[in-house]
Order: C-alpha cells, then structure tokens, then sequence
C-alpha cells in the first residue's frame, strides 16, 4: 500500500495506530486498496503455500493460532462490510435525492418522494452487493436490511461481531429477529443481549435464540401476542432441490405442532428399530413421514402425545409480564404462542356431566406441576440419585434444564445423559454431575483434555468447562428459565408450573426446593458431589421416594 502512513505524526511510534489514520485520512478508496493488499497476500499463501502447511507435531499450536486469527480477521472483515454496504445504500439514496432535485429544477412537476427514493436507492444497493458477491437478489436485499439495523440501532451487537464475540450468522439472525421492534425498543434489547454476551461464550444457535427471544421480550412485553399472531399468519410449506436426487420439504408451524411432530416421529423409529428394523433413526423418521402424508402403507397411525411446557406463574396470571414458555424438545417460545393450546386440557369441567376430552379425559388433562429456579442464574434446581444411570425422573429433569447439547456451540438434541466427572472416576450419578449431550458429545473423554465443573455453584449456577488438549477452553451454562432486567432477590422461589398430560397424580416433596447431590456412587451418605455443594438429603433410591415421572413435585396439587 502507497499510504504516506510517515506524514502522520499524532501516531508517530506506533505503525498500526499509523495505518488505521492514513486509512481514515484516505477514504473509502484507501480502505479498498488495503483490503485488496492483504487479499493478495492471502490468496498467494492459499495458492502458493510451499512448505508453510506441512504438518508437524510442534506446529499444532501455531496452527491453531492461524485459524483463531483467521476467525477474528474474517468478523472484523465481516463488521467492516456491514458499514460498506449500508454506505453504499446511503450514498445511492444521496444520489437519486441530488437527481431527483435536479430534474425538477429543469422541469415543472412534484419531487419524487423520499420514501420512494430510499426504496429505489436500496434496491438499486442490493442489486450491487448481488453482482459483487454472488448471491441471489433476495437474499443480498434481505442482508441489506439486517446491516441497516446493525448499523443504525445495534452498536452491541456490532461491535462484538467486530470482535469476534459473536458470528456473522448469530448477528445477523439478532438483527432479522428485531425487525418488529421499533428503534428505541431495538437499541434496548441490544443492551440487553450485549449484558448476556459473557455467559453465551460457549452457546449453540438455539441458545442464541433463546437469549434473542428474551431480549425482545423483555424490550417489548406488551408486542408479544401481536408478534406471536403475525408470525403464525406466515405458515407455509417450502420443497428446496437437494443433491443426488434428493430434496428438503420445510414446514413452518406453530412451535408447539413442531415439538408434537419431532417427539412422533422419533417414538416411531424407536419402537422400528426395537422391532429389528435396520434403518438408521434418522432414515426411519424420513420414511414414516413421507408415508403418513403421502397414505402408504407403514404409516403411523394416531396417538396421544406426552410434551412437557413449562410456563411460569407470571405468565399464566399476568400475560404481559414478558416472561417466555419453553416446550421441551423445543426450547424458549412466545408464552401466547402455548396460551391457546393450553386452554382446553386445563380448563375445568362446568355445567356439564361429559368430558370435552372424552372418556379418557381424566388421564389425557395436563398436569401442573411446581418447579423451582436458581435464585441468581434462574436454572431448574432439583434432586439426585446413587445409581449408576439416571433414573427417568431426574434424567427427565436434566433435559427439561439443559433443553439441548451442552457441548459448545452444540446445538444437537439431547440423546443421551453424561456424567460430566465419569462415573469410573468417582463422579456421582447427580443433578450437579449431570448434563444432556449428544451422541458426539458423549464421546467427551476421547476428544478433549478435560470437563469439569467450575465457579461457584451457588452464585454461578450449573457451569461447565471444556478444554481442548491445545488449550481452548469454553464454558456453557444452563439455560435461564426466566431472564429480569434486575437481579432477582435472593432465595428459591416457586416459580414455574410444568405442564405433562401424562395424567400422573401429585405428590409432597421430600424436602425443599434446590436441593443438591449429597452422595458418591460407592461413598457414605453426606459426601459431597465434585464440583457440587453438599447439602442434607438423602439420596433416591426407589419409586417410593420421589414421584417416578417426575422430579419435583408440588406442595400441593396445583391442576386436575
């Protein structure tokens, strides 16, 4: 680059902070030729890369630090484009305004409105940034005013995308989600979410999505039905080409439906593959839902579901107080988007000797259930066990609290239920040794140096940390039930009604809530879990002493 960096002497001494004004002083055509210098030299290394790639055992970490800048170059590239292409839009719009002024100067006639002028200008951007980047029209307009709302409303989000706190696609999916907000209410559930940033170090998509779904929660309680009433208006169903043949069928529906659909279709290939049926899971629950639509033989034939929504007392007393549902399997949704659903099987039976639900009724009306929540973090608390496996109960619990994989950025299912410190090694078979993984993730031991459990529990919640042999750590958390603006009080709270229709009958607590493991697998009772705090229960060991499908249960019947 030609950029005359030593005419500079406010930066004098230091050559990046020279760089950064020569490019400022030089504009946007300075900006153009650095940033085409520095792809130059990539591009040759990528091409041309001789011996620097050869693989060796020392280089590991060299290696590793490569592709740790690599990703901190490519969000700051991404960050720098954000403000490109929204400039660019901008100065189109200057453009056809300094046009449009002239032509009626020139000839008698109104000015083209400013709205009109905007809409064309950004067109015209989108159309631009299409060409540049090979991308279809629609999806580069769709990115257009994403930026424009980073740009504009967003200074949070953008500057971590700048830093590399957050991806360019966990950014952008924020800015696209905020699109019903107005700015103020934007620019707040952008302060809201940058608060969260610190704890989402290790988070997946659907974390993210949940966090996204409290800010604006939270930044617009009252906008949440109508938001809820106008994205269900959108449902449809899309057929995408595939490779080699095949093709993707994309139904958009109520969350709820979605939940039903997904728990159907892997009990169906569960029982399959019980039967001898050598199709993989996922194959299987592709087949059955071709053949139910389509009327073949195999199809499935109806059932009554069991899906577990927890929903808070808030909530159900008071709509607008912003707090979310979450629908297990699922994660977090618009508490209106389960109000409806809800309705029937809670409601009592009056004036009448028939059950709306038929004969069945009694066993098929949903349950409600008390939970309880961490008093900092807001993550379910519960019990534990001595066994070596989980016990349905409480394993049943950790899904409810974990929602998907902990493992980092792990946005797979929970299939199956870890011990976070092995049970070989001494871990105890608790709620605080447990978390819900993946199948890939479950394989933690052989991938990774170690993870554990760390900070403190009573301040910090459920928090693991993962550490690859090179050394990358990340740590995930539970997710938060509920997200406030202030901090909650201190003490556990009865905050939360889970909703079953599996017809169970309620049952006392043994003990109060938050309760912690107090037992290794083969130790005395009162031992503490690792990483865990000791606390005065006993453990599970049988049906008769904790309700057997589920792990915590009311004071009090609270439902029908």
């Amino acid at each position: 680059m030609t950029l005359a960096v030593q005419d500079l002497g406010a930066a004098a001494g230091d050559p990046h902070q020279q760089l950064i004004e020569a490019v400022r002083a030089g504009g946007p055509g300075a900006l153009a030729e650095e940033l085409g210098d520095r792809a130059h030299v990539l591009s040759a290394l990528t091409g041309f890369p001789q011996e620097l790639f050869a693989p060796a055992d020392p280089s590991a970490e060299a290696f590793r630090d490569v592709i740790g800048s690599l990703h901190s170059l490519r969000s700051a590239i991404d960050a720098l484009e954000t403000r490109a292409v929204v400039a660019l839009a901008d100065s189109l719009t200057l453009r056809r305004q300094s046009e449009a002024r002239a032509h009626a100067a020139q000839e008698a006639g109104e000015e083209t409105p400013p709205a009109q002028l905007l809409r064309a200008a950004s067109r015209e951007a989108a159309r631009e940034v299409s060409m540049l980047t090979r991308r279809s029209p629609a999806s580069a307009s769709r990115s257009l005013a994403a930026r424009r709302r980073l740009v504009a409303d967003m200074p949070v989000m953008l500057s971590a995308l700048a830093d590399s706190q957050v991806t360019t696609e966990d950014a952008y999916r924020t800015a696209r989600s905020f699109a019903p907000l107005t700015p103020a209410q934007r620019r707040e559930a952008d302060r809201l979410l940058g608060e969260r940033l610190p704890y989402l170090d290790g988070a997946g998509s659907e974390e993210w999505a949940d966090a996204r779904a409290a800010a604006i929660s939270l930044a617009d309680p009252d906008g949440e039905a109508r938001r809820h009433q106008h994205a269900k208006r959108e449902r449809h169903v899309t057929v995408r080409r595939g490779e080699h043949g095949m093709a993707t069928v994309t139904a958009h529906v109520t969350a709820l439906d979605a939940a039903l659909i997904r728990k159907r279709l892997s009990l169906e290939a569960e029982r399959l593959r019980t039967a001898g049926d050598r199709r993989g899971h996922q194959a299987i629950q592709a087949d059955t839902f071709v053949d139910t639509l389509i009327g073949r033989s195999g199809s499935m034939e109806p059932v009554t579901l069991d899906i577990g929504v927890i929903i808070t007392d808030h909530v159900l007393l008071d709509p607008g107080t912003g707090d979310l549902a979450q629908i297990e399997g699922y994660g977090t949704v618009p508490a209106e988007a389960v109000r409806e659903s809800l309705r029937d099987p809670l409601d009592a039976i009056a004036g009448t000797d028939e059950d709306p639900l038929g004969p069945d009724g009694p066993a098929l009306r949903a349950v409600l259930r008390k939970l309880y929540e961490h008093p900092r973090t807001e993550e379910l608390v519960a019990v534990e066990s001595r066994a070596r496996a989980f016990p349905p109960a409480l394993a049943r619990f950790i899904r409810l609290r974990d929602r998907t994989c902990r493992g980092p950025h792990c946005n797979a299912p929970i299939r199956h239920i870890d011990h976070i410190r092995p049970h070989a090694a001494g871990g105890c078979t608790c709620l605080e040794n447990g978390q819900g993984v993946c199948a890939y993730c479950n394989d933690k031991e052989q991938q990774l140096a170690s993870v554990e459990r760390v900070g403190d529990p009573a301040v910090d919640g459920h928090v693991v940390e993962w550490t690859t042999r090179l050394g990358t750590t990340r740590r995930t958390r539970s997710a938060a039930l509920t997200h406030r603006v202030e901090p909650p009080d201190p003490g556990p709270r009865e905050q939360a009604a889970q909703l079953p229709t599996d017809g169970t009958a309620p049952q006392e607590p043994a003990d109060a809530p938050g309760r912690a493991c107090t037992r290794e697998p083969d130790g005395p009772t009162g031992a503490a879990c690792p990483g865990g705090p000791a606390g005065p229960t006993g453990p599970i060991d049988s049906p008769e002493s904790a309700d057997p499908t589920w792990p915590m249960s009311p004071r009090k019947p609270t439902g029908s």
